[in-house]
């Protein structure tokens, strides 16, 4: 499993490979993404850090295996990588991607 890391604080793990990690990290859309999700009222990014990606941490790798059991209802393909967040995201967004 990978982290990315912004401005040296966890943001994200997935279960993804180094490859598909890279990928994800260098996608545009989720880029955007990490400058819309708002954790404690600002964006998860400024658009202008670097973005790291870096081994996960065996704690990290429990918080994803916690939230992957806690999602199993999910209908999501499970040939596609998780990502699992680390940072709590604000609540106003939760609720934007509901009403969508």
């Amino acid at each position: 499993m990978f982290t990315v890391e912004i401005a040296g604080r966890a943001i994200a793990v997935t279960n993804a490979d180094e490859d598909q990690a890279r990928d994800l990290i260098d996608s545009e859309e989720f880029r955007e993404d990490l400058t819309v999700i708002h954790c404690d009222g600002k964006p998860i990014w400024d658009g202008t850090s670097e973005i790291l990606l870096r081994q996960a941490t065996p704690e990290e790798e429990e918080g994803f295996d916690e939230a992957e059991d806690l999602d199993e209802g999910e209908t999501d393909d499970e040939n596609e990588p998780s990502v699992v967040f680390l940072v709590d995201i604000d609540e106003d967004f939760e609720d934007d991607e509901t009403d969508a």
